[in-house]
């Protein structure tokens, strides 16, 4: 990399680090149950609020007591249930006429990270009318008070519930970018661990995944915190211990609900820490492919952990050691490696795929520059990479096609 992009990156991340204890972050306040959210919304006089969610979620009855009590105390809900996987600009413009027709008042993202992150992009669109997502596209980029918005996840796995990001993909070009500001950090989050009994093992094993990656990618990172080290470790530990158990036996109320909060741990460290080129790269791979997020993340994590090499040796023997992977006595080197070969073995165990078919050699170099421009020079990552270097991991992770 030029040396003076290389000084620009980490000047500027320097800056954001030292920036971290003057910015307005904030976590949302853990609700109980429902009635403590309908009793929040008639507080501040909502009468009306718009519950984004997905087909699957709202065909498998997911929504229906939610949707009663707040029917039963006179709150109207609008339901927006056409949310898809990897959320589109098409997907936020319909909801926000859903939004502005039944003059609603109030959010609910009800589901995965795609459901919490299109509401946040409706808050986001509702706060600045006359600003289209793009240009919302970025950092610091909304700046007004989103309306109340409440996140309940029904997946362990993004962090939504905790984030600054809404991740959006444009309709017509396929392009996938985030918008991060802190209005769009819920107001209010509900974990309940029930929502997530019926989830299929695929998606049980691709969103732990992709709450691992935070975690990890948080951790590794140049503009860490003591608080943010703790939560990442923590949530390493926790989905180490019940992820493979809550994919094997999805009833496991004990395992579901540490994964739970395991993803929210790592939301709220990656919230303050950023992630890495694992995001960057997957990132792409969603927006041009469609694939689910955390099926790229758990693919490309290995593999970009190893491009690091020797940069991140001693933040991966301090996890390794930590969780109880291995022993203090253990080189740094080998411990990372042990690190390293645990993930693969996790997502050999719960059948996700080492390679991805669906990238196409021609499309390489253009994926590389998407990835290279969103995380350069915003993502603090242990070791700085150019497109060049980035389309090295895509050929790694594709079929050689």
């Amino acid at each position: 990399m030029n040396i003076f992009k290389k000084i620009y990156c980490r000047v500027l991340q320097s800056v954001l680090k030292l920036a971290i204890p003057l910015l307005p972050y904030r976590e949302p306040v853990l609700l109980d149950d429902y009635a403590e959210l309908v009793k929040e919304l008639l507080s501040s006089e909502c009468k009306s609020v718009l519950l984004v969610t997905d087909k699957t979620i709202k065909g498998l009855g997911l929504t229906d007591a939610l949707v009663s009590q707040l029917e039963e105390k006179g709150v109207k809900v609008a339901i927006f249930d056409e949310t898809v996987a990897n959320p589109t600009t098409d997907n936020v413009a319909k909801a926000l006429g859903l939004y502005h027709a039944f003059d609603c008042k109030a959010l609910i993202g009800f589901g995965g990270g795609s459901a919490i992150d299109c509401a946040k992009a409706v808050g986001a669109r509702v706060a600045c009318p006359k600003k289209s997502l793009m240009k919302m596209k970025g950092i610091l980029k909304v700046r007004r008070k989103l309306p109340p918005l409440c996140a309940i996840p029904t997946t362990a796995g993004t962090g939504s519930e905790t984030t600054i990001a809404s991740v959006i993909t444009d309709s017509v070009s396929r392009h996938k970018y985030a918008i991060n500001d802190f209005p769009l950090i819920p107001k209010y989050a509900i974990l309940d661990a029930n929502l997530t009994l019926g989830l299929p093992q695929f998606v049980t094993a691709t969103t732990g995944m992709d709450a691992l990656t935070h975690a990890v990618e948080a951790y590794i990172g140049k503009s860490t915190t003591k608080q943010t080290r703790q939560q990442s470790t923590m949530a390493i530990k926790l989905i180490f211990e019940n992820l493979l158990t809550a994919y094997n036996d999805g009833s496991n109320l004990k395992a579901r609900q540490s994964m739970l909060y395991a993803s929210y741990l790592a939301g709220l460290a990656f919230t303050k820490s950023y992630v890495g080129y694992v995001h960057a790269v997957a990132h792409s791979l969603g927006g041009k492919y469609n694939l689910p997020h955390g099926e790229a993340n758990a693919i490309c994590l290995p593999v970009v952990l190893k491009k690091y090499g020797r940069s991140i040796y001693k933040k991966l023997y301090k996890i390794a050691t930590q969780i109880g992977l291995c022993s203090p006595a253990t080189s740094r080197e080998v411990a990372s490696k042990i690190f390293i070969e645990s993930i693969e073995i996790l997502n050999k165990k719960m059948s996700i795929r080492d390679k991805i078919p669906e990238i196409k050699g021609r499309d390489i170099p253009e994926l590389a520059a998407t990835a290279e421009k969103e995380a350069n020079p915003l993502y603090p990552v242990p070791k700085l990479f150019t497109a060049k270097e980035l389309e090295k991991i895509y050929s790694e992770v594709s079929d050689g096609q």
